[in-house]
C-alpha cells in the first residue's frame, strides 16, 4: 500500500483577494494560521475554490510557495497542478515539487474532453515528471469528461500516483471504483454532503469547501467515523447539510468567497467572469452563518 498523504479534511483553499482583486498574502496568511488552530489535517492550494483557472503563471507559482512555507511543515500542503494542456500541467506539477509541496492535485483536463486512453496518457505523463505524489482529481460536471473506473486501474499501479478526489457525484460508481483499486489507490470525498457515505465505502476523508469557515466541524466528521461513531459522524453530516447546500447554491467558490469575507478573511472579490452571490443567496448563506456561531 502507498503512504497515505493524509486522513480526515483538506480544506480546499480560497485565494483571497484584496479590493483590486490581487492576491491578499497578509489574509492569506491569517486563514492559514485559522485552519491549523482548528485542526485541519491538510491544506490545498490553488484547487478549483481558489481560483486557479484565473490566476496568473506568477500568481500561481507565488500562491503554492507562500503556503507551502506559512504552514512549515506543520500539515500536508497539496498544490493543484492541473490543465487542459500536459505539458503546462507538467511545468506546474514540477514548480510545485521544487518549492516543496506534499504532494499535488491533478484535475481531469477541462474543455478538450479527451478519452479515456488520453487520460492514461496524460496521468502517466504528469505522475513520470513528478517527485511527489500524485493525486487524480475527477470533477465531471466541470470539465465535461469523466474518469472510468477501470482508468483508474490502469494508473493505480503507477508509484507516484496515490489518490483520488472524487467529485463525481456517483455513490455506485465510486463504490465500483473502490472495489477496484481501493488497495492501491486512496480516495477522499470531493463533495462535502458525501463525506460518511465515502467513508463508508473505505474514503480517506474529505478535500473539503465546508472546511473554509467550518475546519474543526469538517474535522470532527471523519474523527467520529474513524473512531466508530457513525452515528455521531452522521448526526453531524446531517447538522451542517443546510449550509453545505447553502455554500452551494451558486457556483463554488462564489459562496465560499462570501461566506470568508463574512468571516474577515478576505474581501467578497472574484475573478471574472465569476461574480458576487445573488442577494437572496446570500442573505440565506448569512442566515445560515448566523444559526451556526461563525458570525
Amino acid at each position: 500500500m502507498k503512504k497515505t498523504i493524509f486522513e480526515g479534511a483538506a480544506t480546499a483553499l480560497i485565494t483571497p483577494f484584496d479590493k483590486n482583486g490581487k492576491i491578499d498574502y497578509k489574509k492569506f496568511a491569517e486563514l492559514v494560521e485559522f485552519q491549523i488552530a482548528e485542526g485541519i489535517n491538510a491544506l490545498v492550494v490553488c484547487g478549483t475554490t481558489g481560483e486557479a483557472s484565473t490566476l496568473t503563471d506568477d500568481e500561481h507559482k507565488d500562491a503554492i510557495e507562500f503556503v507551502v512555507k506559512q504552514v512549515n511543515g506543520r500539515v500536508p500542503v497539496i498544490a493543484g497542478t492541473g490543465s487542459n494542456d500536459t505539458d503546462y500541467a507538467i511545468w506546474l506539477t514540477q514548480h510545485a515539487c521544487e518549492v516543496g509541496a506534499d504532494a499535488v492535485l491533478v484535475v481531469t483536463p477541462y474543455y478538450n474532453k479527451a478519452t479515456q486512453k488520453g487520460l492514461i496518457k496524460m496521468y502517466t505523463a504528469i505522475a513520470d515528471a513528478s517527485t511527489k505524489p500524485v493525486i487524480i482529481y475527477n470533477v465531471p460536471s466541470r470539465t465535461g469528461v469523466g474518469i472510468e473506473p477501470s482508468t483508474y486501474l490502469a494508473l493505480a499501479d503507477h508509484p507516484n500516483i496515490v489518490a483520488i478526489k472524487e467529485a463525481n457525484g456517483n455513490i455506485s460508481k465510486i463504490a465500483e471504483t473502490i472495489a477496484l483499486v481501493g488497495d492501491k489507490l486512496d480516495v477522499y470525498s470531493g463533495n462535502d454532503d458525501q463525506i460518511v457515505p465515502i467513508l463508508a465505502l473505505g474514503g480517506k476523508g474529505v478535500i473539503s469547501v465546508l472546511s473554509n469557515p467550518m475546519p474543526k466541524a469538517t474535522v470532527e466528521i471523519c474523527d467520529r467515523f474513524f473512531k466508530g461513531d457513525v452515528k455521531g459522524s452522521c448526526a453531524l453530516q446531517l447538522q451542517l447539510l443546510p449550509f453545505i447546500n447553502a455554500l452551494f447554491s451558486e457556483v463554488n467558490p462564489i459562496p465560499a468567497k462570501c461566506a470568508m469575507a463574512h468571516m474577515g478573511y478576505t474581501e467578497n472579490v472574484l475573478r471574472s467572469p465569476l461574480y458576487p452571490m445573488e442577494e437572496d443567496h446570500e442573505a440565506a448563506l448569512v442566515q445560515k452563518m448566523k444559526e451556526l456561531g461563525l458570525i
